[in-house]
This record gives C-alpha cells, structure tokens and sequence, in this order.
C-alpha cells in the first residue's frame, strides 16, 4: 500500500472517482422561512415553478463520488460529488455549531473528533489526508456525506479545461476507501427481525 494519497492530473484527463474540483458551481435548495406564526404568503400554483424557485447556485470544494468505471465507459450523464471542506475551515464551522449549543470548543473536543473521524466513527464524515509539500497542496480534508449534489458530467468536463488547472486525485486503495465509507452511511439500517419459519 503506498503512502501517496493523491495523484496530480492534467486538465483534460478524463473525469474519475476521488477527483477534487476546487470551487465548483453547485446547485442548492434554499427552504423558504416564515416568522413565527405566519404564513409563507402566497405560493407559485405549479409546484415545478415553487422547486424552481427554491433553487440557489453556490460554489464549493467537492471530491466525485461517481464510480470510476462508470465514468470511463460513459455510463452516467451526471455526475455525484460529495463537499471535501479543508480541515481548517471544517473546525470554524465546528466551533461555531459547538457555541451556538453552548458548548466550549476545547481543543481536546476538537482532537477526539478528529480521532473519531478519522477512525471511521463519524459516518457520515471521512478524513482526507494532506499533502503539504507538492505541486498542488492541500491540508487534510472532510469530506460530509450529509451533503450530495449531482452536475451535469458535460458541465464538469467543460469546466475543468476552460480552467486550465491541474487537479488532485484520490489513488487507489484511497479512493476505495472513499467509496466504501459513502455505502457503509447509506446502508445503516437497522431491519426487524420479523420473518416467521415454516420449515
């Protein structure tokens, strides 16, 4: 197993798993908020014009989630990406949360959350290594499975060589691990165990 997380790939390289595209644009749904006890006021009566409305652009650090060999054989129109925030800003984030809950953001809760994190604990977050002295750099990574978009795969490919940027890429077994840790979050269930023997 080697000890190299990523691999630097060209602009026009193909579109693979564990690619990491830096500020790309994304679609979001903006709920819409009322104060309390009002009402939201008046609603578009198509429900395709109300979602259309909802609808937000941002821009965001991903890590694509769509299998490899689905993207080699050309198998999908779009393309599953899951945010990968660095480590430096996840922790703004946590600390904020953690004030906003009244809680003091120790630096020892911040250490046994990344411990747990990257011991696979957290299910729904995966730690990314760094890579601190490269051609490209990065800090460690969270990658949050809460959070999964979906972009069209021409739109990526377009946007990455209108850039012009190399890019870094998750190798294998890295990659794998990725892909297993996003199927270990969606498969926790919990199943009754309800079936009756008639042999």
């Amino acid at each position: 197993m080697t000890d190299t997380w990523y691999s630097i790939r060209e602009p026009q390289a193909k579109l693979t798993q564990g690619d990491i595209i830096t500020e790309c644009p994304l679609l979001t749904w903006e709920t819409p908020k009322a104060d309390a006890g009002e009402a939201l006021g008046p609603t578009p009566v198509d429900s395709v014009d109300r979602l259309s409305r909802m609808a937000e652009a941002r821009k965001a650090d991903v890590v694509v989630m769509t299998q490899a060999c689905d993207l080699a054989q050309s198998k999908v129109s779009n393309v599953v990406l899951c945010p990968c925030l660095p480590l430096s800003k996840f922790k703004v984030r946590w600390e904020d949360s953690e004030k906003s809950r009244n809680q003091v953001p120790s630096p020892k809760a911040w250490k046994r959350l990344c411990d747990d994190i990257k011991d696979g604990y957290m299910w729904n977050l995966f730690m990314m290594d760094s890579l601190p002295e490269s051609e490209i750099t990065t800090e460690h990574r969270i990658v949050d499975f809460h959070a999964i978009f979906t972009v069209p795969r021409t739109f990526i490919e377009t946007l990455l060589v209108e850039r012009g940027a190399k890019r870094l890429s998750l190798l294998p077994p890295y990659r794998e691990h990725l892909s297993q840790s996003f199927a270990r979050y969606f498969m926790r269930v919990g199943l009754p165990q309800n079936i009756k023997p008639v042999w």
